[in-house]
C-alpha cells in the first residue's frame, strides 16, 4: 500500500469534524455536501473487499427516494446481494475514522478479514441522477485507485441494473451479460415469450402509466422501450425533465400519503405505477368510477406473483416448496389470505431487504416483498436446474409448458434485489396471462385500515424488540401496555420499533375500522412517550 498517496488523495476528500454516519440497511445516506470523503473511502473498502472475496464488488452512488439534496452510497457483494453485515461494522469504522488513522484502520480491516493485499481487485460502479451523483462517483474512484483497484464505470444505472452487472460478472456470465444491452435483451426476451402465451395476444394493447419518480427509471426505461412487444404501450410520467427527483411523486411518496402522484393524471379504472428515485421498488394503483385512490403494495404484489407460481407448479407436478416472507408491516389480510386460502406458508422476519432476501434462500422458490413495493422472487439451484430440464425434455405438453412459463420467468426476474422493471414486467405479464383486471388484482382480499406513526425519543437504543420485531423486550412494561390497547379492538395488533437511522420509535397499528386504527396507533404513541423517554410535546390524536 502506498502509504504517501493515501495521505495526498486523503487529504483532497477531508472529513467535516465531529460528523458520524452509520452504514445502515441502505448504506451510508446523509446531505450530499457531508458525502465526499465517505465516497473515497468506501473506494477503499469496495477494493479491500475484492482482495478479500477475489471477486467483482459493486459500488451505487444513490439515496434512493430520499430528497434530492441528499446522496449516498451502497456496497454490492459478489452475488448481487447487500453487503455482508461483517463489513458494514468496517464501513462505519473507516467512514467515521480521522484523517490520521486511516492507514491503521486499513491495516485492521486486512488483518481481521484475511485480505490478501496482494490480489487483484475489481469494482463496478453506478449512479442516480442527482446533480451530486457525478462528482461523488469520482471520490469513489479515487479510492479505488488509490489501492491500485481496477473499475468500470457504468455510469447512470437504476440500482438494480448495478447489482445485476455485479452477478453477471462473478457468476461468468452465468447469469446474464454484464451490459445494459444484455440486461434488455434477457428481461425482455422473456416478457415477449410470456406476453405470447396470453389468451389476448396480438389483439388488444396493453396500457400502463409509470409515474418514474423524476429518477433515473424514466432514462432506463426510454432505453428499453424499443425491445418490448408492440401489445405493450408504457407511458412515462415525471420523467426528470421539468421536476426535482421524488418531489411529490415516486413510490415511497404514493405509498405514505396513499394518493396518487402529481404529474400524472388518472382516469377511471387506468393501470398506473410508481418506481421509486433508484427504481428498486416499485406499487400500483388506480381510481375507480366513484374517483376513489386505490394502492396495490407491496403485500398485493407478492400475493399475486404467489397465486401465479403456486398454479404453475402445481402443473409442473414438483415437490418444490414455496413460501412467501414478509415482515411486520405487511396487511393482516395479506398473511391471511396467503396462509388460509392459498396455503402457502409465511414466514415473517425483521424489517430490512437483507433479512427478507436471507430467509428466501431457504426454500425451492421464496417470494419476498416489502409493503413499500421493494420485492423479488428467488429459485433455488436445484429448482432452477429442475424446471429449466422440464422446459426441455417433459414428454407431458401441459407440464412442459408450464416449465416454459416458469423458465422464463426465472429469466424475468432479477433475483439479486428487488428490481421496480423487471417487477413490473413479471406484475404486467402474469396480468396479461390470467387476463386479470387491476380491479381484480386487488379485489383478492380488503386490505385492514392501519396507521403508521412515530415518536421521537431521547434514546432510540431503550427498545428491544423479538420475534421479528412484532413485540418489545424493553423498556419494561411497554409490551403489556400494548397488549392491553390490542384487546380494545377488533382484527387489531400494533407493534413498535427503533428506526434504523434516528431518534425515533416507529408505531404501526391496524385495526377493523380506520378510526380504530387510528385510535389504537396514538394510545400506542402515548404508551411510547412516557415509558420510552419521549422528546417534546406529548404526541397528539
Amino acid at each position: 500500500m502506498d502509504t504517501e498517496a493515501l495521505k495526498k488523495y486523503s487529504a483532497l476528500h477531508p472529513k467535516p469534524a465531529g460528523l458520524t454516519l452509520q452504514y445502515g440497511t441502505a448504506g451510508f445516506r446523509a446531505k450530499a455536501e457531508q458525502l465526499d470523503h465517505v465516497m473515497f473511502r468506501m473506494g477503499l473498502l469496495a477494493v479491500l473487499r475484492s482482495k478479500a472475496m477475489a471477486s467483482t464488488i459493486g459500488i451505487v452512488v444513490t439515496a434512493s427516494h430520499n430528497p434530492e439534496e441528499d446522496n449516498g452510497v451502497k456496497l454490492v457483494d459478489p452475488f448481487g446481494e447487500m453487503l455482508h453485515p461483517s463489513w458494514e461494522e468496517y464501513a462505519t469504522q473507516l467512514a467515521n475514522a480521522e484523517e490520521q488513522e486511516l492507514q491503521k484502520i486499513i491495516t485492521e480491516i486486512c488483518q481481521k478479514a484475511a485480505v490478501n493485499q496482494h490480489k487483484d481487485a475489481s469494482v463496478f460502479i453506478g449512479r442516480d441522477t442527482r446533480p451530486s451523483s457525478e462528482k461523488l462517483s469520482q471520490s469513489v474512484i479515487d479510492g479505488i485507485s488509490v489501492l491500485g483497484g481496477q473499475y468500470h464505470d457504468y455510469g447512470l444505472v437504476t440500482t438494480p441494473q448495478l447489482h445485476y452487472m455485479v452477478c453477471c460478472q462473478n457468476t461468468q456470465g452465468q447469469y446474464g451479460k454484464a451490459t445494459l444491452e444484455g440486461y434488455y435483451k434477457k428481461l425482455s426476451k422473456a416478457f415477449t415469450e410470456l406476453i405470447k402465451q396470453s389468451p389476448s395476444s396480438g389483439e388488444s394493447q396493453r396500457h400502463l402509466k409509470i409515474d418514474c419518480a423524476n429518477g433515473i427509471g424514466a432514462l432506463k426505461l426510454s432505453e428499453m422501450q424499443p425491445c418490448f412487444p408492440k401489445e405493450v404501450q408504457i407511458h412515462l410520467y415525471n420523467d426528470g425533465t421539468k421536476e426535482k427527483l421524488n418531489h411529490l411523486c415516486g413510490a415511497d411518496f404514493v405509498k405514505v400519503h396513499q394518493k396518487p402522484p402529481r404529474g400524472l393524471d388518472m382516469k377511471p379504472n387506468e393501470r398506473c405505477c410508481s418506481f421509486d428515485g433508484d427504481a428498486d421498488r416499485i406499487v400500483y394503483y388506480y381510481k375507480d368510477a366513484t374517483g376513489h385512490f386505490h394502492l396495490i403494495d407491496g403485500d398485493k404484489i407478492a400475493t399475486l406473483i404467489s397465486i401465479f407460481l403456486k398454479e404453475l407448479l402445481a402443473k409442473v407436478g414438483q415437490t418444490l416448496k414455496m413460501a412467501v416472507v414478509q415482515t411486520a408491516y405487511a396487511n393482516g389480510s395479506s398473511t391471511r389470505y396467503l396462509e388460509e386460502t392459498l396455503k402457502v406458508p409465511v414466514h415473517c422476519v425483521k424489517t430490512g431487504v437483507k433479512h427478507l432476501h436471507h430467509k428466501a434462500q431457504e426454500f425451492d422458490v421464496g417470494v419476498y416483498f416489502e409493503a413499500n413495493g421493494h420485492g423479488t422472487v428467488l429459485f433455488s439451484k436445484a429448482a432452477e436446474t429442475k424446471i429449466r430440464q422440464l422446459a426441455k425434455e417433459e414428454k407431458d405438453d401441459e407440464k412442459r409448458e408450464a416449465a416454459k412459463v416458469l423458465e422464463n420467468m426465472i429469466d424475468l426476474i432479477n433475483q439479486t434485489v428487488g428490481d421496480a422493471v423487471s417487477d413490473m414486467l413479471v406484475i404486467e405479464a402474469i396480468l396479461a396471462l390470467k387476463g386479470l383486471t387491476v380491479q381484480q388484482w386487488d379485489a383478492l382480499y380488503t386490505d385492514l385500515p392501519n396507521r403508521l406513526l412515530k415518536v421521537q425519543v431521547a434514546d432510540r437504543r431503550v427498545i428491544d424488540t423479538t420475534d421479528a420485531e412484532r413485540r418489545a423486550v424493553t423498556p419494561p412494561g411497554l409490551q403489556e401496555k400494548i397488549d392491553a390497547l390490542v384487546k380494545k379492538y377488533k382484527l387489531s395488533r400494533a407493534f413498535v420499533r427503533p428506526s434504523g437511522t434516528e431518534d425515533v420509535v416507529r408505531i404501526y397499528a391496524e385495526a377493523d375500522t380506520q378510526e380504530n386504527a387510528d385510535a389504537l396507533a396514538h394510545e400506542v404513541s402515548l404508551a411510547v412517550y412516557h415509558l420510552a423517554g419521549g422528546k417534546g410535546a406529548p404526541p397528539q390524536p
